[in-house]
């Protein structure tokens, strides 16, 4: 038999404490050389409110698990509290291809942090810090993979561009 990654349905936002379990339960009953890794698809973006990174998970309610596929580790896996089941039929999971665990992975691996924003174009925002706070400014173009935003200010009677980051805004 060969290791292959198969999809675990959990409960919506239990997927850390789910992994926790399935990792405790496979080192509790030796069956290291069985069940390899549960991983919980992720990618991290930046929360437009504080301008900080945070992981975001990609597939709410669901883990990825590394084994071979036997009675004893499908019991175990199914049986641990709070995993409602495999994806595929009932007790026959069908295991990922590589390419389907690259997809569903390799949002993970994104150089670059994906901003996640409320922000549109024409949308008039006031602007929190630097040298232009408490002016109000309307929005013209947004960059979410740099995480930017050129707005138009008006500065003595002209309208002036300045690119700001989202965290350096809020709405009005």
């Amino acid at each position: 038999m060969s290791k292959k990654w198969y999809v675990v349905h959990s409960y919506s936002g239990h997927e850390s404490k789910v992994k926790s379990a399935i990792e405790h339960r496979v080192s509790t009953m030796g069956l290291e050389d069985q069940i390899f890794a549960v991983e919980i698809p992720t990618e991290v973006v930046i929360n437009r409110e504080t301008g900080k990174e945070e992981e975001k998970k990609l597939y709410p309610g669901y883990l990825l698990v590394r084994m071979i596929l036997n009675d004893e580790t499908w019991y175990v896996v199914r049986n641990t509290p709070g995993v409602t089941g495999f994806i595929g039929s009932q007790n026959n999971p069908t295991a990922l291809s590589r390419e389907e665990y690259n997809n569903m992975m390799g949002k993970t691996k994104k150089k670059a942090p994906q901003a996640v924003t409320n922000f549109v174009v024409g949308q008039t925002v006031r602007i929190k810090d630097g040298a232009f706070t408490d002016f109000d400014a309307t929005i013209t173009d947004i960059n979410v993979d740099k995480g930017t935003m050129r707005v138009m200010v008006t500065l003595f009677g002209r309208e002036t561009p300045i690119e700001l980051e989202f965290a350096s805004v809020e709405t009005i």
